[in-house]
């Protein structure tokens, strides 16, 4: 219902929106205000410089102002204004996923690397997660969906988020920004830039803090003592440097640091199941019971620390040559590092937990590129090499908490006998399943990638173009894991389902058969499994794949552009960096699998698109329809108490891709928008054989809504010769869609819709601004994720998505 009621508001303000545009172009009748034209929308999708009209693909382009009237601080924030894409934070905000067209990679397991590729300023991050933090001033943001390996390389399979950062100038100037709301937001900005040398040399400096308090109420347990969650506290910095020591080459050195000490994130009750009141007994009413997701109440007794830190360094040097050649390199270092803290039940019952200084991923990077482009009349040519190396060490440990063995015994016996297990296994309670015990393992992962690549288009006429892209890429990964299982002399590693192998014949004779595969699939779960205990492995990827695209490019006049275009993308083979068994849980015979790869994931895409320029340059209607099919897509699926990715043979999405920007007749205000509709599903398969669930071939995939539009209206208006005022409102819908990687009814999201506002009073020459702003002004109820919670069968926890968020921000430029 509030879906319903949500969903109607933002109808009702993008209408309003359209309608005073409407009302105030017919009362003004003009013609479009001087210099508010399509040429000013540069995008970089091809790494050229373009006019977005020129380029043949289906690209949402935000502008810096716009994303600043947005109030976007990260990629979550892109969502509102960019029809098709999803963005989702999971378990904390280092599990982060980026979808376009219903196609992303979930970021929960580190192993997998992305469909959605995230670039800034030139420099690739090897996950979503990685890419996710404050981007700080912004030029512009481009989307480019389906495919864009040939040019942006591996792990682009559906797209790429483009981000670009403003950079020097050689005019000094600065600005300050402050900014308070609810639930104690509080941040601040500052940015300064100028020349240094002249004209040769200019400098910019970028530092902000961002801090709110938590977005639930924790009913905490100890040892925990921290009562909110999802809060934020961040700080970020950025310097630059731009060298142009001639008049044919420009160098620009970019430093960054960031650092994120905040609690993030819990899961709330969604569906109770029957272990509830089990929980519940056990804990003193530490979990929501009935459940009530958006009273926003969380239940933990474990920490959920998130310490996260990201640095790098890099250089990017275009030198213009002669017969109009330009080359340009970009080297980066990255590192990239974070500490997390579990309480992985989700509720105030002391079952499992990780603590942040065993559960932690480091990334350190160094990447190079180099291109050569040119432009020769007919041929604009472009021909590149690419480089990466990347350090991936990782360490997941899932332990026991005090109650895990009480609440094993009360959940086999229907909450009857709490010393089941100890009776069974015929030890002292507490010593099979021990307080700190449980898995400890280690990952060490390099990778070597490198790619040769070329990207041309040919005017065959005035008005026929065809383009041509070919990119062969080298993967090289080894992998070395080390499993451990923890123990101490009273509770050795392990000993739990040690024991309950080697008394199978009485634990059979003493439980009905029904009750054997859940007392060995959580007793011996793969995180209890002493097959796991001091064990290595070490695993090696070496493969090369071709990707390209080919495209028919028709200029029909000077205003419409129409193409038909293929790509060819690739996400590289990987490896589950989460334990894998052989056998079944109760067998002796159980097994490690040494082998955790799955398959590189490949898709085909096609698209037929139009481009049109309309009412004298200042209206763009841009379309296009759509057809990805991709082979062996990444699946990775939570189960409730281990990832497990499967290969599915084969996932297409199609349908039709609608944007547009209107510089509208009316002065001063400007429409952006569009809308996306998607089939994205499984293929016909054996979902058996995939090991996947059967609920899964030919239905709509998860987090694919068939329809997704928004509208973004911005109105600015002088009040007097010295003060003005802007208003901007920005509206997304999205129809029903699953949240959970196995479709569990029980994980749907309704239909919803979100609204963002601002509006303010400033100066006419924009030295300084007053604005209010909100976000989610209706205080839409939706959830990010559905997951089955850990240990429960039957129950469904959910991360919830953002509340509304109001407030006031003053801004001063100089």
């Amino acid at each position: 219902m509030r879906s319903q009621r949500g969903m109607a508001r933002a109808t009702m303000a993008c209408a309003l929106a359209m309608l005073v545009s409407a009302g105030m172009a017919i009362a003004q009748d003009q013609a479009p205000e001087r210099g508010r034209t399509l040429d000013e929308v540069v995008v970089t999708a091809q790494k050229r410089s373009e006019n977005i009209q020129d380029v043949p693909i289906m690209v949402t382009a935000v502008s810096g102002q716009l994303l600043q009237d947005a109030g976007v601080r990260d990629i979550k924030d892109l969502t509102v204004l960019t029809p098709g894409l999803i963005v989702t934070s999971t378990a904390n905000e280092t599990s982060t996923t980026a979808r376009i067209r219903g196609v992303g990679t979930v970021g929960d397991n580190i192993g997998l690397e992305s469909s959605v590729g995230v670039v800034i300023d030139e420099v690739y991050r090897p996950r979503n997660g990685v890419g996710f933090g404050d981007l700080g001033e912004l030029e512009s943001i481009e989307v480019l969906k389906g495919p864009q390996g040939t040019l942006f390389g591996k792990n682009t399979s559906a797209g790429v988020i483009n981000v670009r950062t403003a950079q020097p100038k050689f005019d000094f100037g600065g600005t300050a920004e402050l900014v308070g709301g609810n639930r104690r937001t509080a941040e601040g900005s500052l940015s300064l830039t100028g020349p240094l040398v002249g004209d040769k040399l200019a400098g910019r400096i970028f530092y902000a803090y961002r801090q709110h308090d938590g977005f639930l109420d924790v009913n905490a347990r100890a040892p925990r003592i921290a009562k909110e969650d999802v809060d934020r506290d961040v700080n970020t910095a950025r310097g630059q440097l731009l060298w142009n020591p001639s008049d044919t080459v420009s160098v620009r050195l970019i430093a960054d640091w960031s650092e994120r000490n905040e609690f993030c994130c819990l899961g709330v009750q969604y569906v109770n199941g029957p272990a509830t009141a089990i929980v519940s007994a056990i804990s003193g009413g530490g979990i929501a019971n009935p459940a009530r997701p958006f009273t926003r109440r969380a239940y933990a007794n474990r920490d959920t620390n998130q310490d996260i830190r990201d640095r790098g360094a890099s250089a990017q040097v275009d030198w213009d040559l002669a017969g109009g050649a330009k080359l340009t390199s970009v080297t980066a270092w990255r590192h990239w590092e974070a500490e997390l803290g579990q309480d992985s039940d989700f509720s105030g019952a002391a079952l499992l937990y990780r603590d942040s200084k065993s559960y932690a991923n480091t990334f350190e990077t160094l990447t190079q590129e180099l291109r050569l482009a040119g432009d020769n009349g007919r041929l604009k040519w472009l021909v590149g090499a690419f480089f990466a190396d990347e350090d991936l060490d990782s360490i997941n440990s899932l332990r026991y908490d005090s109650q895990f063995e009480l609440y094993y015994s009360l959940a086999l016996s229907a909450g009857m006998a709490p010393a089941l297990v100890p009776t069974l296994l015929g030890r002292a309670p507490g010593t099979s399943y021990a307080t700190g015990n449980g898995s400890y393992d280690v990952y060490g992962q390099d990778s070597t990638s490198w790619a040769l690549f070329t990207n041309n288009t040919y005017s065959i006429t005035d008005k026929f173009d065809i383009g041509l892209g070919l990119r062969y890429t080298n993967e090289k990964k080894d992998l070395d894991s080390h499993y451990t299982n923890l123990g101490t002399a009273a509770s050795p590693a392990g000993i739990g389902c040690a024991t309950a192998r080697a008394r199978f014949a009485i634990i059979s004779g003493a439980l009905p058969p029904a009750a054997l595969p859940s007392y060995y699939g959580l007793g011996c779960a793969t995180f209890a499994d002493p097959v796991f205990n001091d064990a290595t492995t070490r695993q090696s990827i070496d493969e090369g794949e071709w990707s390209g695209t080919a495209k028919l490019i028709y200029h029909v006049s000077d205003d419409v552009m129409s193409y038909l275009s293929y790509a060819r993308g690739y996400k590289a083979s990987g490896y589950n960096l989460d334990r894998e068994r052989i056998g079944s849980p109760a067998s002796p015979a159980a097994a490690l699998d040494a082998d955790t790869r799955f398959d590189s994931e490949k898709v085909d895409s096609y698209e037929l698109g139009v481009k049109s320029s309309w009412l004298g340059n200042s209206l763009a209607l841009n379309g296009a329809v759509f057809y990805q099919e991709y082979k062996g897509f990444q699946l990775n699926t939570f189960t409730g108490l281990q990832f497990v990715v499967a290969s599915i043979p084969e996932v297409t999405s199609r349908g039709v891709d609608l944007d547009f920007l209107w510089y509208t007749p009316a002065e001063g205000l400007t429409l952006q928008g569009g809308v996306t509709y998607a089939e994205t599903e499984y293929g016909d398969f054996d979902a058996a054989a995939a090991g996947v669930q059967p609920a899964l071939p030919g239905n709509q995939m998860s987090f694919a809504p068939k329809w997704s539009g928004g509208v973004a209206a911005t109105y600015e208006r002088p009040i007097n010769a010295s003060l003005k005022w802007r208003t901007n409102v920005g509206a997304k819908y999205m129809s029903d869609y699953n949240t959970g990687s196995d479709l569990n009814p029980l994980k749907k999201q309704d239909a919803y819709a979100l609204v963002d506002a601002r509006i303010g009073i400033g100066s006419a020459n924009d030295s300084w601004a007053l604005e209010l702003w909100g976000k989610n002004v209706f205080d839409e109820e939706y959830i990010q994720v559905g997951f089955d919670a850990t240990l429960q069968t039957g129950t469904v926890d959910a991360f919830l998505g953002d509340p509304r968020l109001y407030g006031v921000t003053f801004r001063m430029n100089f």
